[in-house]
């Protein structure tokens, strides 16, 4: 039996096949357009084993939704999947080209990015193995989990005031300053004020679930931790292509309006590429709002911006 080949025009690419990208492609596919996914692999979640807040799916295994909206996707005719990583976006005459590491291109109408984030976390040792089990970022998605107990914020520069001052209401927290910043007599006033207790002491390692070694021997054992991490692009794609970035508090996202249309005609962008934060229930909107505009966009070109 021969495999089909795969077509090289498309009328719209979705790069990234997480939660986003899913998302999108699944509105482009009930409307019947052609669709190539180009997926990587690199779910931001996927350290973490479970997913929460997320309707209908909350503490379900964020590896399991994914798989399953990928299933979803594929019984759908129109839609083609690739496992690789897009190198290089071009536009062309008639729309954009997705070149692959292998040298393989792809021609669509419009695009959609859904290339997520890479978090950056400080130096600490014992601290990555733990990212997404015992340490997180995101209070909504992990605190409930904690079930009211002590809880540790990892300062990473001052805006790690925003995690303290919001995980009391999950549980008890000290935030350890780390060398990181001094707060000022008003942010340690407000600190008292939600029962916060400030740990000074720089921090060694973190060590067993989410203990806390201190350069001085003591240990403080945690339910968890969180920490704000820095982000950045997860692809170049849409600096290539000239879209417009903005910076958020953790690092620079990319620029759309309400419809996820960016600042480069028949270029969308969704999920946490192109927010200041994000969630699996954020990323899932993003990517459906974006598939609709791309959509709009194959039938009445620049009118449906």
């Amino acid at each position: 039996m021969t495999t089909p080949k795969m077509s090289t025009e498309f009328d719209v690419i979705v790069v990234g096949g997480s939660y986003a990208g899913l998302s999108a492609a699944t509105q482009l596919a009930r409307a019947r357009r052609r669709v190539l996914v180009i997926d990587a692999g690199q779910r931001r979640n996927r350290y973490a084993q479970h997913s929460h807040g997320f309707l209908g799916q909350d503490g379900r295994e964020a590896a399991a939704i994914a798989a399953e909206g990928r299933a979803q996707l594929l019984k759908y005719p129109t839609v083609q999947w690739i496992e690789g990583a897009a190198a290089q976006a071009t536009r062309l005459d008639h729309g954009f080209r997705i070149t692959l590491t292998d040298g393989r291109g792809f021609d669509a109408e419009a695009l959609v990015l859904a290339t997520g984030v890479v978090d950056e976390l400080p130096a600490l040792p014992g601290l990555a193995e733990r990212w997404g089990m015992s340490v997180f970022h995101c209070p909504y998605c992990h605190g409930y989990e904690l079930m009211e107990g002590r809880i540790g914020v990892l300062a990473t520069s001052e805006l790690s005031m925003h995690h303290a001052l919001m995980l009391p209401d999950w549980g008890q927290v000290t935030l350890f300053l780390n060398n990181v910043f001094v707060p000022d007599q008003e942010q340690l006033a407000a600190l008292a004020a939600r029962g916060v207790t400030v740990e000074r002491t720089a921090v060694k390692r973190i060590a067993g679930h989410a203990t806390v070694e201190l350069v001085d021997g003591r240990a403080l054992t945690m339910a968890g931790l969180f920490l704000m991490s820095r982000t950045h692009s997860g692809s170049p794609l849409a600096e290539q292509l000239g879209c417009e970035f903005e910076q958020g508090p953790t690092g620079m996202f990319v620029r759309t309006d309400a419809m996820k249309a960016t600042s480069v005609a028949g270029v969308f962008a969704c999920g946490d590429s192109a927010r200041a934060a994000g969630s699996v229930a954020l990323a899932v909107a993003d990517g459906a709002m974006a598939g609709v505009a791309a959509h709009r966009l194959t039938i009445f070109g620049a009118l449906a911006a």
